[in-house]
């Protein structure tokens, strides 16, 4: 915590940041202030485009072009970031403040090893020579319990899982110990565990060095961790802030309350009984075995799914969930026929479409739709939100002016303006861009629908409103839907049944009751016991939500 009349690293005041002509509301901040002291947790919370990653990137001076800080300043350690030249600020980037942004895969080079990436923040801010430099990089890597430090330093961002790449980044932005260190939804897609162990090195690593965090995030068990105070957000203006216990336990304002409310529960949820009908997609005993190497290297031989089944039925929710790496992405890709499966067969409407091609694989594509995890690298950046999600029905035949006016209906149910159908997925923020990917899902009227993490990157009252709509479109057009998420309680609200992977095998699956509560593989009570923000109470007495 920060000492008692310490000045703080990071000073907020009174900033107010434009937005281009055209967009939504005139200001994306407007008179925000808060201090974040050495040695402490500020989290900024809010919904998708409150203003928390402007205000981020405004202190990193990495705002894009048209968006530009109008008022106030920020004090970093003294100096007014706003007033220093270009070639100051890049200085203080890295040195004295750092950022860890929400998706790694975006945030590294693709085509420069990780060692080299990392090296780089050294050579441009000290003297080293290149052995000491090595020697340093391997040195962080280490510490923030990369495994194989050398293999590491040598692999490029693709050869390594989702929270190793945010574990590179997080090395990244704390090898020069900067003073303020702003994480941007850093956990979003990781699993519970990696969450858990992310979590704890950031404050493991916050503890050795004294160094300031502000921390976005719309995850409340995360806040409930982590957080020494807050600060909630709404459309560009901060609404409350305060000590954790206070703003979490003891909401003063009506918004506050509404976000707390839409914190899912971990608990037996009751769900519509199952339609009668035959299965809409049956998955029998899949397996997807890749192998890399070639001579002279040694031939690797990784089993990503091993003897994987799972039937859907009409109005039914079947959830998976398991860490990173686990299979569940694998699964989802042979069952929507995107890879083939090394083995196994898959049924749709009664026929067997694992070995289907070419045009005979087209009724079962409209049949079958997928909501990716990243939104940002499913949608194509070239066209506009209505071009990505009218497409899939032009290519079924449907004419252009019904296609529209049900992409104006989408965007309504998603909670977007139809005006926003002509803007490109770059002015959007992550969670909008994933309400578009949903929209453009259902444009195609699936009889099943593929989720793989698909509200993992919205905030808890949007993600209401969309395990809502999901749940309403599944009642009035008996859909199956496969559910793929590491929030244990999200899988809790939405799903009838649920099957837990591990390192490419069912370990346990059933009801999700029964799973969730009565659990009886050590590997789901581990994964249940690593649930942020387990056991504390959130809202008011009267509203009270444990998660």
């Amino acid at each position: 915590m920060a000492a008692a009349g310490a000045a703080p690293v990071l000073q907020v005041r009174d900033l107010s940041v434009t937005l281009p002509a055209g967009a939504d509301r005139p200001h994306a901040v407007q008179r925000v202030s808060f201090d974040v002291h050495a040695g402490q947790t500020l989290c900024l919370l809010g919904e998708s485009g409150s203003g928390k990653s402007v205000i981020a990137n405004t202190v990193m001076g990495l705002l894009s072009q048209g968006i530009k800080p109008v008022a106030g300043c920020i004090e970093l350690q003294g100096e007014d970031l706003l007033q220093l030249a270009p070639q100051r600020l890049r200085q203080l980037r890295g040195a004295s403040m750092a950022m860890v942004f929400q998706e790694p895969m975006t945030a590294l080079n693709p085509v420069l090893r990780c060692g080299d990436q990392v090296d780089e923040m050294l050579r441009e801010h000290t003297s080293l020579g290149a052995a000491e430099r090595q020697r340093r990089v391997l040195d962080i890597f280490a510490h923030v319990h990369l495994p194989e430090p050398q293999r590491i330093y040598a692999s490029y961002p693709h050869q390594l899982s989702g929270g190793q790449r945010q574990r590179i980044v997080i090395a990244m932005a704390l090898i020069l110990k900067p003073a303020l260190l702003i994480c941007d939804e850093p956990t979003t897609a990781l699993d519970v565990t990696t969450q858990a162990e992310i979590l704890k090195l950031i404050a493991e690593l916050q503890r050795e060095n004294g160094t300031a965090v502000l921390f976005i995030t719309h995850d409340f068990g995360v806040v409930a961790e982590i957080a020494d105070r807050v600060v909630v957000m709404q459309l560009g203006r901060m609404v409350e802030q305060g000590e954790k216990l206070a703003v979490l336990q003891s909401p003063r304002e009506a918004y506050t309350k509404m976000l707390l409310a839409a914190v899912p529960e971990l608990g037996r949820r009751r769900r519509p009984p199952r339609m009668a009908g035959d299965a809409l997609l049956d998955a029998r005993a899949i397996s997807k075995t890749y192998v890399s190497g070639s001579w002279p290297a040694k031939r690797r031989t990784v089993h990503a799914a091993q003897d994987v089944s799972l039937a859907v039925h009409p109005g039914e929710t079947v959830g998976i969930v398991g860490e990173s790496g686990s299979g569940k992405s694998t699964v989802a890709r042979c069952i929507a026929r995107l890879i083939e499966p090394t083995s196994g067969d898959i049924f749709a409407d009664g026929r067997s479409v694992a070995k289907a091609s070419g045009r005979a694989l087209s009724p079962f594509r409209r049949r079958v739709q997928v909501v990716f995890q990243d939104p940002y690298r499913s949608l194509n950046p070239r066209q506009t939100a209505g071009a990505s999600i009218i497409e899939g029905p032009l290519n079924f035949g449907v004419p252009r002016a019904q296609a529209w006016a049900r992409a104006e209906e989408l965007m309504r149910l998603v909670r977007l303006q139809p005006e926003a159908l002509h803007r490109y997925p770059s002015e959007f923020s992550g969670g909008q861009r994933q309400r578009i990917s949903i929209a453009r899902a259902l444009a195609c009227d699936p009889q099943v629908l593929i989720a793989d993490e698909a509200v993992s990157a919205l905030d808890v009252s949007v993600q209401a409103q969309i395990l809502d709509l999901l749940n309403e479109i599944q009642q009035r057009l008996a859909i199956g839907i496969v559910f793929i998420t590491h929030d244990l309680r999200v899988a809790s609200q939405i799903c009838d049944r649920v099957i837990v992977m591990q390192r490419g095998k069912i370990v346990e699956q059933g009801d999700v009751g029964d799973v969730f509560f009565s659990p009886r593989h050590a590997y789901t009570q581990a994964l249940l016991a690593a649930a942020p923000g387990r056991g504390f109470s959130f809202g008011t007495p009267e509203q009270q939500v444990t998660a």
